[in-house]
């Protein structure tokens, strides 16, 4: 929903600039179309700019195992490195900056099959 009519994806950080980046014609489309997602969207989703574009998606939270955010920076603390986190992701810029071995350790106990099964019982 977010990309330019060259294709061309946007830099905006929030849908709101986003919106004011746009040409009046074009604005007036997406808004027409994000006021009739946003009146039909079941409640739990969360509206936010992603890969450039207004998206609809589920909040990664409800994803997240109760306690694996305390762990990982409990853990990352003690690797006497410094922490860069957002909501989903860890941000460097060096490998140097990267606790790998945390990130394996972090990542490998969740399956494909635990993660549906988390999915699903979120669903109900």
């Amino acid at each position: 929903m977010g990309r330019d009519d060259d294709g061309v994806k946007s830099d905006a950080t929030t849908v709101e600039d986003y919106l004011g980046t746009l040409p009046d014609d074009r604005r007036e489309v997406i808004e027409a179309v994000r006021e009739t997602m946003l009146a039909h969207l079941p409640e739990g989703f969360e509206e936010t700019m992603q890969y450039g574009m207004v998206s609809y998606v589920v909040p990664l939270e409800r994803y997240s195992e109760e306690g694996a955010e305390d762990w990982l920076r409990q853990r990352w603390t003690a690797t006497g490195r410094k922490l860069d986190m957002g909501k989903s992701c860890v941000r460097f810029k060096r490998l140097d900056e990267v606790a790998l071995d945390l990130v394996g350790e972090a990542i490998a106990p969740t399956s494909v099959d635990d993660l549906i099964e988390h999915y699903e019982r979120s669903r109900t």
